[in-house]
C-alpha cells in the first residue's frame, strides 16, 4: 500500500526508528519487560497490536515489537520491519509442550515449524519447510546451555486455532484434529504455537534471518499445571535467556 507518509502502514514505524536486530514477542505487555534489558530504552510507537521499544545490546541499536497473536499479524509486521532496515529476528514467547519428558519452565528452541497454519500458503506452497536460520538457532541455543536452562531444540507446530488445541472435542472436525496432534507427537514436535512458520516463511522469502525460543508450558495431554509448575513457566524466567542469544548472536556478527 503506498501513500505519502514515510510510516509504514500498520506499525507506524520509519526507517531509523529500529536497528537491524528485532525481538517479536506477541504480547504487547511484553514489550516494555523485554526493553528494561537494553541500554537507553525508549518506547517508539504503539499502533493497533504493534507496540516498539528501542535501545542498544552491545553497542548496536536493537528493538522488540509486539506482533498479536497468530501468523497474518506476524507476517505484517515482518514485512514492515524488513521494509525500514531490519533483517535479523528473534521470536520469544510461550508454547505448549508436545512431549512428556519436555516440562513446564523448560526453554524449546524452534528449529523448524509445522505449516499448520494458512498465512505461508499465500507465501509458499506447502511443501516448502518453514526452518530457522541456523545462526540464530545455534546462538539461542549456546545462550540458553551457557546459562544452564533445560532447552530441547526441535520443530514446532504452528496453528491457527487456540481452541483447538486445547477444547477439541467440541470442534466439529474433533477426530481429524485428534489424529493430526497424535501425529504431530508421534514425529517429535517439542512444543505448539501460533507464529514460527509464518516468520519463517516470510523470512525466507524476504532473505532475512529469524529464529525462536519459547517458555514451555502446559503437557501433551492438556492436563492442569500445578502452582509450581505455573511459577516455572512464566515468560520473566525466559527473557535474560533471550537477551542473552541476541547479545550473542550480535557478538558473532561482529567477529
Amino acid at each position: 500500500m503506498k501513500r505519502d507518509n514515510p510510516r509504514q502502514y500498520h506499525i507506524e514505524l520509519a526507517k531509523g526508528d529500529v536497528g537491524r536486530y528485532v525481538f517479536l514477542p506477541g504480547d504487547p505487555g511484553r514489550c516494555e519487560m523485554i526493553a528494561s534489558y537494553f541500554d537507553e530504552p525508549q518506547k517508539v510507537a504503539s499502533h493497533r497490536e504493534y507496540e516498539t521499544w528501542s535501545g542498544y545490546l552491545e553497542g548496536e541499536k536493537v528493538a522488540v515489537m509486539s506482533t498479536g497473536i497468530g501468523g497474518p499479524s506476524a507476517a505484517i509486521g515482518l514485512e514492515e520491519l524488513v521494509a525500514i532496515g531490519a533483517d535479523t529476528f528473534v521470536r520469544v514467547g510461550t508454547s505448549g509442550s508436545m512431549q512428556e519428558h519436555i516440562k513446564p519452565g523448560d526453554i524449546a528452541i524452534v528449529s523448524g515449524a509445522i505449516r499448520d497454519e494458512g498465512t505461508g500458503l499465500h507465501y509458499l506452497p506447502i511443501e516448502f519447510p518453514a526452518v530457522a536460520d541456523v545462526d540464530i538457532t545455534q546462538a539461542l541455543r549456546d545462550a540458553a546451555v551457557g546459562m544452564d536452562k533445560n532447552v530441547h531444540v526441535g520443530v514446532s507446530q504452528s496453528k491457527d486455532s487456540f481452541y483447538g488445541q486445547h477444547a477439541p472435542e467440541r470442534m466439529p472436525v474433533a477426530s481429524q484434529l485428534s489424529d493430526r496432534w497424535a501425529a504431530w507427537i508421534g514425529g517429535g514436535a517439542i512444543c505448539s504455537e501460533m507464529e514460527a512458520a509464518a516468520l519463517y516463511i516470510v523470512s525466507s522469502v524476504l532473505r532475512v534471518r529469524a529464529g525462536g525460543l519459547m517458555m514451555v508450558m502446559g503437557h501433551p495431554d492438556q492436563s492442569p499445571m500445578t502452582p509450581e509448575e505455573w511459577e516455572a513457566s512464566k515468560v520473566d524466567h525466559l527473557l535474560p535467556v533471550a537477551i542473552e542469544g541476541m547479545k550473542e548472536i550480535i557478538r558473532r556478527d561482529k567477529a
